[in-house]
């Protein structure tokens, strides 16, 4: 990916205990993001919300949830964001997938 300059950033919700094949689903999203050779991806959980069945998922001491929700943030070129959405359509079967272009103004990794 460029360091700087236009992108695209995909994010992916889904629920904490989605799986695909007996492996969580977010896990299994970024391992193909890393094969896919893109710029980088991070797994989120979030502390409450709700989606489409409209069940709020919380960590309150109270509702203790086993489903909380999760997004999966992925930057990298139109291009290369474009390319990896196939494998979505085969791993994500509920949730919700969004697209934004984003603006890079700086993407510097560690050094070794």
């Amino acid at each position: 990916m460029r360091t700087t300059g236009p992108a695209r950033r995909l994010t992916i919700f889904v629920g904490e205990s989605d799986q695909f094949h007996h492996h969580p689903l977010y896990t299994e999203i970024v391992h193909r993001a890393h094969r896919a050779g893109l710029a980088g991806a991070t797994v989120m959980r979030g502390i409450e919300g709700f989606g489409a069945s409209s069940h709020i998922h919380t960590t309150r001491i109270l509702s203790l949830s086993q489903d909380l929700p999760v997004a999966i943030v992925i930057v990298d070129e139109r291009e290369r964001i474009d390319a990896f959405l196939p494998q979505l359509d085969e791993l994500v079967t509920e949730g919700l997938v969004i697209i934004d272009d984003v603006e890079v103004i700086r993407y510097v990794g560690r050094k070794p």
